[in-house]
């Protein structure tokens, strides 16, 4: 029943239903048949029984007769007759009623001899033809004064046509009055006007004859009924019953439909709603009562969630193939709707209620609920990530904000909390999820973009890095970060709890992206033959790559120990590792040709290779000078021990030994080459300080005396605490002491200084350098068991 109301009243709206159709009434009820007698009343069952009783009934059911703005008119039909019993004898006039909306009176439809099978437009003119004098009476009823009219036809008031506006309050005195502070409802008609009449009335919108008639039938059939105590109902009292029933759904219905577009018409309707909210009233107020029907005030707000619902969907939307903004737009239009149609029922709606329908609290209410259903039907819709930003956007900001309903125009009515949307907080997760989802989704294409631009802008083009504030740089993490950070800020403009969310999408697809990032960047340079730009492109993307990492870092606060970040900084530092460790290997295997030719035969007389190795070691010295500091002393470090590892290691492969003073030779080379790469490396800030004279005391053990080797192993082995005795042996070998009383001294006094100094354990060389096996069998033996053979002169 509540929703019924709204209901039909949409479908009047529509054109569906059409109240005044002859099927909709019972032709075989009295009030037909009445019309088929020359419009003549046919009597009731019981009727003669009730003409003592009937004016004292009457008088029963008067409201507000003396206040009433037809008492006039009333008073003057009563002294027009004296006898009571002329209600039965003749055709009866009901009391004129006024219409507020044109100004003018009306006759009763009864009082017309005409044919009731005559258009609309002629009932409507013999009805409203004789209302003037009517209109004067009812003004003065109301304080409001007297107005002339012209003598001219009028034209019927019909849903189709929108009536001058004429205002609903007058100034009196310096005072406003309004209608409905002053209406009150007309006398009850004795008897009613046929169904077909108070039907006419209904369809022409006279409310309130329609309904005091309605009002009328309705007592006539509650008297009848009463008459019948223990009797079977006759079926002409069905018959009425149903034609009450029928009377009532089209007056529901019409005022249903003038409720839904009043906003939309305010200047036809408002003073419609006069009537429609005392009918409201009066109906409530009746309540229980035989006849009537129930829930009013329910179905009044479902016509006004029904005319809100109807202002929204004329809102203009464009598709995406339209517009791509077309969300973006229609929000903006949205909100200008709203703001609109509440401005509308303020200033002109609310007047014509009484204050206990809180007209702008309800528009208010269902203007929240219809958006909240308007929105779930737009969200099926929307697919970019912008849209669902704007969506978003406009839930949780813009709606309660002074775009819309914290618009100084509706206040101070609107109350603080009925500025926000009831959104139910599944749909809004729902979003919210849906927002992350796309964002993740638009996050790995434009990582995949980045690998794109790099291939486009510098590896095919073969360019070299930039230099930026020293080092070598690319775009990589700039870009990046600039998109993370736009998306996370942005995201918390909307909302908290979104912003975690946002970061965590985000977080989730850049750690896939190293590695990607890494397979393509290998399958590139596989086939590059440069190799100084092969080593700058990486150097570029170790510098890139590690200030990601620390942009990372910023956003420990906000992650909350969330795993992502952790596995994105993991991910991140495994690339740069596997990029500083491709680019070490380069070096490694660049320079080992030349250090393997050092400590020959060959070496002593020819330069080349340490020359080409001095050249490489120059050439990265040059390259790390654009790496981060943050892996650049690390690089630096390893590349100075691989060189010092390799050189010494060539001292102890046993592949050459010195003879005839060539010891002296080769302890001045390695002195020189030692010096020339101790500087080398001390350029290029090694912090591996205690490499440094490791060369010159292997040089001073080669160049010295014999007798003098003892005397410096010394410093060797405080320094070189892993400098083990087949080290020292390769050593010897290299000397030229290969066996004898001579090693065997050297070797005593090592192992002495073995056991009294342990040196420094961090200071590991020797550990990773394997000495080669001396393979004389008689190396090891002491020079006195050869003494029996030895000749004894």
């Amino acid at each position: 029943m509540h929703g019924k109301m709204a209901e039909s009243g949409q479908a009047e709206a529509d054109g569906d239903i059409d109240v005044s159709e002859p099927r909709t009434l019972d032709r075989d009820s009295p009030y037909s048949k009445s019309l088929k007698n020359g419009g003549k009343h046919i009597e009731s069952p019981g009727k003669d029984k009730l003409g003592g009783r009937w004016k004292s009934l009457r008088a029963s059911f008067k409201v507000g007769n003396e206040r009433s703005p037809l008492t006039s008119n009333s008073k003057k039909s009563e002294n027009t007759s004296n006898d009571p019993n002329q209600i039965s004898d003749s055709p009866v006039r009901s009391p004129d009623s006024p219409d507020l909306k044109t100004g003018i009176t009306s006759q009763s439809p009864q009082s017309q001899k005409s044919s009731l099978t005559r258009t609309m437009s002629d009932s409507a003119g013999s009805i409203t033809g004789s209302l003037v004098k009517r209109g004067t009476s009812l003004r003065q009823s109301l304080g409001l004064g007297t107005k002339k009219f012209k003598r001219e036809q009028l034209e019927p008031v019909t849903e189709a046509k929108t009536l001058p506006e004429e205002p609903n309050k007058e100034v009196i005195d310096g005072v406003r009055v309004e209608v409905r502070d002053t209406y009150s409802l007309p006398e009850i008609p004795a008897l009613p006007l046929s169904v077909m009449e108070i039907n006419k009335l209904i369809e022409m919108e006279v409310l309130e004859e329609a309904y005091v008639n309605l009002l009328s039938l309705r007592m006539e059939l509650q008297h009848e009924r009463q008459t019948l105590e223990n009797e079977d109902c006759p079926i002409e009292l069905v018959h009425k019953e149903k034609d009450l029933h029928l009377l009532y759904g089209t007056l529901r219905n019409k005022m249903s439909n003038i409720v839904r577009t009043s906003s939309a018409m305010p200047s036809r309707n408002k003073e419609l709603l006069v009537y429609v909210a005392h009918i409201i009233l009066e109906e409530e107020s009746r309540e229980g009562q035989p006849g009537g029907m129930l829930g009013w005030r329910e179905a009044w707000r479902d016509a006004v969630r029904d005319g809100v619902r109807d202002t929204l969907k004329k809102v203009h939307l464009d598709s995406l193939e339209q517009n791509i903004s077309w969300l973006a737009v229609h929000l903006g239009l949205l909100g200008k709707a709203i703001v609109n149609d509440l401005e509308t029922v303020k200033a002109e709606l609310v007047s014509s209620y009484p204050a206990d329908f809180n007209v702008f609290e309800t528009y208010v209410s269902c203007h929240r609920e219809i958006v909240e259903e308007h929105l779930k039907g737009l969200q099926e819709k929307v697919t970019e990530l912008k849209d669902h930003y704007a969506f978003l956007d406009f839930i949780i900001h813009r709606y309660p904000s002074e775009k819309i309903m914290g618009s100084s125009s509706l206040q101070p009515e609107m109350k603080e909390d009925w500025k926000a949307l009831p959104i139910n907080e599944d749909f809004l997760n729902q979003i919210k999820s849906k927002y992350c989802s796309r964002l993740q989704t638009d996050m790995r294409k434009s990582l995949d973009r980045i690998i794109d631009l790099e291939n486009e802008e510098m590896w095919i083009n073969r360019r070299k890095p930039t230099i930026d504030e020293g080092l070598y740089s690319s775009h990589i993490d700039m870009d990046i970060c600039t998109n993370i950070k736009g998306h996370v800020q942005g995201s918390s403009r909307i909302d908290v709890n979104l912003e975690e969310k946002v970061l965590r999408s985000c977080l989730e697809e850049l750690k896939l992206f190293p590695k990607r990032f890494e397979s393509a960047f290998v399958e590139w340079s596989s086939n590059v033959s440069n190799l100084s730009l092969w080593a700058e492109y990486h150097i570029s993307y170790i510098n890139s790559f590690s200030a990601l990492k620390e942009h990372m870092d910023s956003y420990k606060g906000l992650n909350k120990g969330l795993i992502p970040l952790e596995q994105v900084q993991k991910e991140i530092d495994g690339l740069t590792n596997r990029l500083i460790q491709s680019l070490m290997e380069h070096f490694k295997t660049d320079v080992k040709p030349f250090l393997r030719r050092q400590m020959t035969r060959k070496w002593f007389s020819f330069d080349d290779d340490f020359a080409q190795l001095i050249n490489k070691i120059k050439s990265l010295s040059e390259q790390t000078k654009y790496m981060s500091p943050i892996h650049k002393q690390t690089f630096v470090n390893e590349a100075h021990f691989f060189v010092v590892k390799e050189y010494v290691s060539q001292l102890m492969k046993n592949n050459y030994t010195c003879k005839n003073r060539k010891n002296e030779t080769a302890a001045s080379k390695i002195a020189d080459q030692w010096t020339e790469l101790r500087e080398l490396f001390q350029a290029m800030n090694s912090t591996l300080d205690w490499l440094h004279p490791v060369g010159d005391q292997l040089s001073k053990i080669v160049g010295c005396k014999k007798s003098d080797i003892s005397h410096n192993l010394k410093p060797l082995v405080e320094n070189c605490p892993d400098f083990r005795k087949s080290h020292l042996s390769a050593v010897l070998y290299y000397r030229g002491v290969i066996r004898g009383r001579e090693k065997q001294i050297v070797l005593r006094r090592f192992m002495e200084l073995k056991q009294k100094n342990e040196g420094n354990k961090e200071h590991v060389l020797f550990s990773e350098i394997q000495a080669a096996v001396n393979t004389d069998c008689f190396a090891g033996t002491p020079f006195t068991c050869f003494s029996f053979i030895v000749p004894h002169g």
